[in-house]
C-alpha cells in the first residue's frame, strides 16, 4: 500500500474508531469482522467489496453500513487509487434509555449490511458530516470523541432517511463467476463445522481444485483456508461470549481437530487468545 494521507483514532475500549485514508493502492491483509457497526464511505475511486457471501463493486459516493460480526474485505479494482472514510461504533452508542433512536435507525437494525448507492443529494448530506468527524478527530478539542460520536449518530440517521426515500436495492453480482463463488461461500458458511478440504469442496461444485483456489482468492480477497478459518473463529467468538462451553468443546464445535491449532489460529486472527474474550467478558 502507498498511503497519500492517513488519520486514525481508536478509543481505549475499541468501541469507537475513525479511519480516513487516501491511498494509491490497498489490499486488506487481515481478517475483518468487528463487534461494532462499520460505516464505510468511498469518497473517491472504486473498490471491490466482499461481504459475507458476495463481491460487489462500489464507486465514489457509495456507502456500506455493516452490522457487527459480518465478515468482509476490500481489494483493488483496475483503478486502485482511492479515498475512503470509515467509522466503527458500538451499538451501545446508538441507543437511548427512552428508545428515541430506535425508530430513526430502524432501517439499519436487523440487517446484515446496507448498501447506499451514491447520489448528488446523498453526497451533499453525507460528506459535510464525514468531514466534520474527520476535523474533530484531527483537532482533538475538549469533548471531541463524544462530539464525533454524536455526528456519527447524525450520519446514520441521515443514511436511514435516504434509504427510506430511495428504497433498498441489493447490488447486482459482479459477474457470473463471482455468483458461482458466492454459492461456494454460502456452502462454507453453513458447513464450516464439517471437514471441508478444498478437494472435497471442488468435487461438490464440479470445479477443479486449482480453479476454485485461484478464483476464490480473486473473488473474495481471501484464500480458501483463510476464509474458512475466519468463519470458524467468528463463530467461536460468539460461543465464547454467549456460553460457558469450554474452549476445547468450542474448538470441536466449529470444526478444529485440535485445541492447540484452534488457539493458534484464534490468536492469529483476533490478536488475542480465546481466554481473553471469556475472561474480559467482551
Amino acid at each position: 500500500m502507498r498511503a497519500l494521507g492517513e488519520l486514525l483514532f481508536e478509543n481505549s475500549k475499541e468501541t469507537f474508531v475513525v479511519h480516513h485514508r487516501k491511498a494509491m493502492s490497498h489490499h486488506m491483509v487481515s481478517s475483518h469482522f468487528h463487534r461494532t457497526y462499520e460505516i464505510y464511505y468511498l469518497m473517491s475511486g472504486k473498490r471491490e467489496f466482499f461481504i459475507k457471501d458476495r463481491t460487489i463493486v462500489i464507486e465514489e459516493g457509495d456507502m456500506i453500513i455493516l452490522s457487527p460480526n459480518i465478515l468482509h474485505r476490500t481489494t483493488n479494482t483496475e483503478i486502485p487509487e482511492h479515498e475512503r472514510f470509515i467509522v466503527n461504533i458500538h451499538e451501545s452508542y446508538l441507543t437511548a434509555p427512552d428508545g428515541s433512536h430506535a425508530e430513526a435507525l430502524n432501517p439499519l437494525f436487523g440487517k446484515e449490511y446496507i448498501y447506499l448507492k451514491g447520489s448528488s443529494r446523498g453526497r451533499a448530506i453525507i460528506e459535510p458530516i464525514a468531514n466534520s468527524i474527520i476535523r474533530e478527530v484531527q483537532e482533538k478539542k475538549p469533548g471531541f470523541e463524544r462530539y464525533a460520536q454524536a455526528l456519527t449518530l447524525q450520519l446514520l440517521i441521515e443514511c436511514c432517511r435516504l434509504l427510506s426515500e430511495s428504497g433498498y436495492n441489493a447490488p447486482a453480482p459482479t459477474s457470473s463467476k463471482h455468483e458461482r463463488i458466492s454459492e461456494v461461500v454460502r456452502f462454507i458458511n453453513s458447513h464450516y463445522m464439517e471437514e471441508l478440504s478444498l478437494e472435497r469442496l471442488a468435487e461438490r461444485f464440479y470445479i477443479s481444485p486449482y480453479y476454485l483456489s485461484r478464483f476464490f482468492k480473486e473473488a473474495t480477497g481471501f484464500t480458501y483456508v483463510e476464509y474458512l478459518n475466519n468463519v470458524r473463529i467468528k463463530e467461536a467468538m460468539t460461543l465464547l461470549l454467549s456460553s460457558s462451553m469450554k474452549a476445547n468443546m468450542i474448538a470441536k464445535r466449529v470444526g478444529f481437530g485440535s485445541v492447540t491449532h484452534f488457539g493458534r489460529v484464534f490468536k492469529q486472527i483476533t490478536g488475542y487468545p480465546p481466554s481473553f474474550y471469556r475472561k474480559d467478558g467482551r
